[in-house]
């Protein structure tokens, strides 16, 4: 798979080059923003399978340039960042990534998540639901077009934002551990997705504008609390 790695930091990313290589990636290194929107630009070689963006690039805000790669298309990002404030990571959310790592990072940790958001599932629960849209008050969620909107409003979130209001959504006040939820959308039962999990939550609730849609069940996982009709 080919995964295009956006840092400006020669000596940072041929370290980062080999690992991922041992891992089967074929890496293109991207040194700018620019160069990273160049790089996606429709060609005759095989596309991008996921984007690992670094924010601290000298050209463009990292934040912007995500916001340019979500508008061109859905290959998955990937943010890097030194900024590890729950706000800074879901303004990411919001724009379009679809995870964060959190500088300095442990390689592994990269590579799991990197593996997670490569997945492409079926949208979480759709086969047990036997149908293709869930109505929850003003929330619509279409499972064949994984599109969702509140009051007729589309509202666009991230791939894996989709699959955890799916999942939740397929059985609304009931309670799902937060191992389930992992094992679930991110396919993983890697202790570490713990914090993202908390992240999408939080973004969820933000973009939907509804925080009580999703209660926080403590020590145990979340619910989904259906909205009064």
């Amino acid at each position: 798979m080919r995964l295009l790695l956006v840092e400006d930091d020669d000596h940072v990313a041929a370290a980062l080059s080999a690992i991922l290589a041992r891992h089967g990636f074929d890496v293109v290194h991207a040194r700018s923003g620019e160069e990273a929107l160049q790089a996606l630009l429709p060609a005759e070689t095989a596309p991008f399978g996921v984007v690992l963006l670094d924010l601290g690039l000298p050209d463009q805000d990292g934040y912007e340039v995500c916001g340019k790669i979500r508008k061109r298309g859905s290959t998955p990002v990937i943010m890097v960042t030194a900024r590890s404030d729950v706000r800074s990571r879901i303004h990411g959310l919001n724009l379009g990534a679809d995870d964060y790592v959190v500088k300095p990072y442990d390689t592994g940790e990269l590579i799991a998540r990197i593996h997670a958001v490569i997945r492409r599932p079926t949208p979480a629960g759709a086969e047990a639901s036997g149908g293709s849209e869930l109505r929850l008050g003003p929330v619509h969620i279409e499972l064949p077009t994984r599109q969702v909107s509140v009051d007729g409003s589309i509202v666009q979130l991230t791939r894996k934002e989709f699959d955890l209001l799916a999942l939740l959504a397929q059985r609304p006040g009931v309670v799902f551990r937060r191992e389930q939820i992992i094992s679930e959308v991110w396919r993983t039962s890697w202790e570490g997705t713990g914090r993202t999990l908390e992240v999408h939550v939080a973004s969820l609730r933000s973009k939907l504008h509804m925080p009580a849609l999703i209660e926080t069940v403590r020590g145990v996982g979340y619910r989904l609390v259906a909205p009064a009709t």
